[in-house]
C-alpha cells in the first residue's frame, strides 16, 4: 500500500486512527453513500440511517 503524502495526512488527519490508516464511523463504515463520518465524530443525524430502536 502507498505511503500518504504529508499534504494528504493533513487533509484526512481526522479520520486516521494510531495506525495511520483512515477509519470510518461504525454506522458509515458499510454505508455505500460518500458521506463518511470519522470515528471521532458523534453521529447525531444521518438521514439515509433508520435505526431498529428508533420510534416510529
Amino acid at each position: 500500500m502507498p505511503r500518504m503524502s504529508k499534504k494528504r495526512k493533513e487533509e484526512w488527519a481526522f479520520f486516521l486512527n494510531e495506525r495511520n490508516r483512515i477509519t470510518y464511523n461504525d454506522l458509515c463504515r458499510k454505508c455505500r453513500r460518500d458521506c463518511k463520518q470519522s470515528f471521532r465524530a458523534q453521529v447525531i443525524e444521518c438521514p439515509p440511517f433508520v435505526s431498529k430502536r428508533a420510534k416510529p
